[in-house]
């Protein structure tokens, strides 16, 4: 039976007691907001979008998350979102809902799923700034003359996150200021360590903060006067030996030189970091240390449609569920009773027949069935079958050079794995080590995977990559591209034995107009193109929840091609390459592909002495074709001359004297 039929028993089973699908179920996301609010955020200068408009810090920050929290509504409606403003003198009203925080620190939005008529509050709060410049600081006067401790900032966030955010959640605080120095004085070094010592209480809460940091020609960031000491490093190494004054440390903080970017750098960040797995990594015997495996790339798609009962006054959401019937019976069967079988022979094992007996033999099991019974396995058991009886980690089983892992041999997505070191202390130490020796030694890893407890295993590559900064900020992080490769069974021969080939002056001719249409930096920015029938299909529906028009004209793909700029750009240089392909002898070429005849294809004869066993005890061996009569009859030193009644009886002559 091929190995792969394993993993699915039957298209409509559920495969509920066979697949854990509990890595996708994705937790819930949480993002608060924690907006700065003092004078400089509040501080009015020209909007460089509209003319005769002004704009602050907070306005912006507040505008980035509103658009933030509509997209989450349409793409995870599960979410939920808060928003805390700090260096205000509005307090906080204690509720039921939320306690009181610290001094200064206002809940503007409580932690809560997200709504529409939470988000339509706060775009009725932009626009009545649009019209009122001073509607901000009249809703959140700034403090003046001191600041708020960033420690007491971090604490408001815990208690936020505390009484509104669910405990399985993924939950992050998107920090957003423009003082490089909040406790600038005497007592800094004081309000330094308090800052530390709280934000090491968020974290271990299982709290990510994620700065975004206001840098402006007029009033630059400098992260080494106060962030770079309190912010968790993201490095792989100790605590103990970094260097507080190194900016690459600072865990993801992005310091946006123009606040017109401040949206695309959250859209960036907004999408949790969800590990698909978290296993051990198995280095040598007694050797092991923890990693967790994250999705680079996942394919977005549409929500899944609900199904609706019409009640008659009301709609109510209709769930579905699978289950098994006992024909005989006509009544349920219990999932625990449930058995699997292949799909050899027909005729099924009854009570009357001798039982299934297990030996076991070196340690395992070889079950006996009867002749012409079909063998049948627990959910168990199919599951060991899937995983090969193994637990799911990482074994590592060597090493090879860098240079012999092909492009194609990427048959599926990689995962990243990166160091757990809640799970095994000293997983960073060793895993930074290990990817340092094998980048200085232009190696790569063979290991082999399995992810998930119902996983299939896979030998894979591992791909030591570097940490790198580039131009713009972004950070490439340290760690290892888990790449599964391929069997035997994968690989495919080349379809082309040998092609047409270009003259020189064709291909510079060709070479001419595509340097002038080659992409910016000469790689494809995926993040600048989002795909536009899931775009489109989402702009609808945003519409739709906030009660908006929807103008399908004003839509914007950016895919489309930017036909005038490439007619400008190399219009005349595609004219001349089309002239020489004209004189261009290869390319008035055809190969004409080798008329073959059509032969039909014959019917397998092959038919398993088992099933042929069953046809004799039930009294069908008419049903089977003389072929076949002739084959088993052939493959047992019998006679195979006569019509077909002859045959058959010559079969059922040897199975009465072959019981």
């Amino acid at each position: 039976m091929p190995y792969d039929d394993w993993n699915v028993i039957d298209e409509e089973e559920d495969e509920e007691l066979l697949q854990d699908l509990s890595y996708l179920e994705g937790k819930r996301d949480v993002i608060l907001f924690a907006i700065d609010c003092s004078e400089s955020m509040q501080e009015l200068h020209e909007d460089p979008t509209y003319e005769d408009a002004q704009t602050c810090h907070l306005f912006t920050a507040l505008e980035a998350a509103v658009q933030i929290q509509k997209k989450k509504i349409i793409v995870g409606p599960n979410d939920s979102v808060g928003i805390l403003l700090f260096n205000t003198t509005r307090k906080t009203e204690t509720t039921k809902i939320q306690s009181e925080l610290k001094k200064n620190t206002f809940a503007y939005q409580p932690i809560s799923p997200l709504s529409a008529p939470t988000i339509q509050e706060v775009i009725q709060l932009l626009e009545d700034f649009r019209e009122d410049p001073e509607a901000l600081r009249k809703a959140f006067p700034p403090l003046k003359d001191r600041r708020v401790a960033m420690g007491d900032v971090f604490t408001s966030c815990n208690w936020v996150l505390r009484d509104g955010a669910p405990k399985t959640a993924t939950k992050r605080v998107f920090l957003i200021t423009d003082e490089d120095n909040p406790h600038a004085g005497p007592a800094s070094q004081q309000l330094i360590t308090s800052a530390r010592t709280t934000l090491i209480d968020l974290v271990q809460a299982g709290v990510a903060v994620e700065p975004f940091f206001i840098s402006t020609p007029y009033k630059p960031f400098d992260i080494t006067k106060f962030y770079s000491s309190v912010l968790l490093p993201n490095n792989l190494g100790d605590e103990d030996d970094v260097d507080p004054s190194d900016p690459s440390v600072i865990p993801e903080s992005i310091s946006i030189a123009r606040i017109e970017d401040l949206l695309a750098q959250m859209r960036f960040h907004e999408v949790p970091k969800r590990a698909h797995f978290s296993i051990p990594f198995k280095l040598g015997e007694g050797f092991t240390i923890g990693v967790k495996g994250y999705g680079l790339v996942t394919e977005q798609k549409k929500g899944a449609y609900k199904y609706f009962v019409d009640l008659g006054d009301r709609m109510e959401v209709a769930t579905s569920r699978t289950v098994y019937v006992d024909e005989a019976r006509e009544a349920e069967a219990e999932k625990a009773k449930i058995l699997y079988g292949t799909s050899l022979g027909e005729t099924l094992a009854t009570g009357e027949d001798e039982d299934e007996d297990d030996t076991a033999i070196d340690g395992g099991f070889v079950r006996e069935v009867p002749i012409g019974k079909r063998p049948f396995y627990t959910a168990e058991e199919i599951r060991s079958f899937r995983t090969m009886g193994l637990e799911p980690g990482i074994k590592l089983l060597g090493f090879k050079d860098r240079s012999e892992l092909a492009f194609e041999d990427n048959i599926k997505h990689a995962h990243f794995i990166y160091p757990d070191e809640m799970a095994y202390s000293g997983s960073k130490r060793t895993f930074s080590a290990l990817i340092k020796s094998l980048v200085k030694k232009e190696k790569i890893g063979l290991v082999l995977a399995l992810t998930r407890r119902n996983a299939t295993p896979f030998f894979c590559a591992l791909l030591p990559q570097e940490e790198k900064t580039d131009e713009a900020g972004w950070v490439d992080p340290p760690g290892f591209h888990l790449i599964p490769l391929p069997f035997a069974d994968d690989i495919r021969a080349k379809g082309i034995d040998k092609a047409a080939q270009a003259s020189k002056s064709l291909r510079d001719a060709a070479r001419a107009w595509i340097d002038k249409l080659s992409v910016k930096n000469g790689a494809y920015p995926p993040d600048s193109y989002p795909n536009p029938a899931l775009a489109f299909h989402n702009a609808q529906l945003e519409a739709s929840a906030f009660r908006e028009e929807f103008d399908a004209e004003s839509f914007e793909d950016l895919t489309l091609p930017k036909y005038e700029m490439i007619h400008k750009r190399a219009g005349s240089l595609m004219k001349a390459w089309k002239i020489v392909l004209s004189h261009e002898e290869s390319a008035d070429e055809v190969v004409i592909a080798e008329k073959t005849t059509g032969v039909k294809r014959k019917a397998s004869i092959s038919v398993d002495e088992a099933e042929i066993r069953s046809k004799f005890v039930d009294g069908t061996l008419g049903k089977l074709r003389v072929d076949q009569l002739k084959e088993f009859l052939r493959s047992k030193g019998q006679a195979v001359s006569g019509k077909k009644a002859e045959l058959a009886e010559r079969v059922e002559k040897w199975f009465d004297t072959h019981p």
